[in-house]
Parts: C-alpha cells; structure tokens; sequence
C-alpha cells in the first residue's frame, strides 16, 4: 500500500492536493481530469489510449477504464469516486 508520506516524497506539491480533492468528503465537482492523470503518472500508472474519450489505466495489477470529460475540464462526481475507488483498491491512499 502507498500512504500519502510516501506519495509526497515522489511528487510534485500539486499531486497529494489532487489525491486529498479526490478522497475529499462531500465529493468535489472541480477535480480537473488532467491533474487526475497527472497523479496516475506519478504513482507509476501506465496510460493507454482507446477510442474517443477512452482511457485504460493499469496501476498496481489493476487495470479501469475512464472516459475523459468533456467539452469540461473537470470530473463529474461519479468519475470522481470511480477514481477514488480504482485508487483505494490499487493501495493509493490519503
């Protein structure tokens, strides 16, 4: 499992924000997706392209499918916590 010190210790200062925003309760509507990617980057995920808006996230022999939103920027709350979720069974945690 990675705790949020050893996260801090390989990220830049703006990843253990996004993954507080993420985990934050009530859920936030003002997650941008790019800064979700950006986190998934920094805990060693690998990002593969599908069609449209698809994207496959393989993280920690976990593997989830996500869409990108738009015409926003930001995730919808449902994303939001299927994040959370894929995150909390890959033993990313606040």
């Amino acid at each position: 499992m990675v705790s949020l010190s050893d996260i801090i210790t390989i990220m830049r200062k703006k990843h253990p924000q996004t993954l507080k925003a993420i985990f934050h309760e009530p859920v936030l509507s003002n997650v941008k997706w790019d800064d979700i990617e950006k986190l998934f980057i920094a805990v060693g995920a690998e990002i593969e392209e599908g069609r449209g808006s698809r994207v496959r996230i393989f993280l920690n022999n976990q593997v989830s499918v996500f869409h990108r939103p738009h015409p926003r920027k930001e995730t919808d709350k449902g994303a939001l916590i299927s994040v959370r979720r894929f995150l909390a069974n890959c033993g990313v945690l606040p």
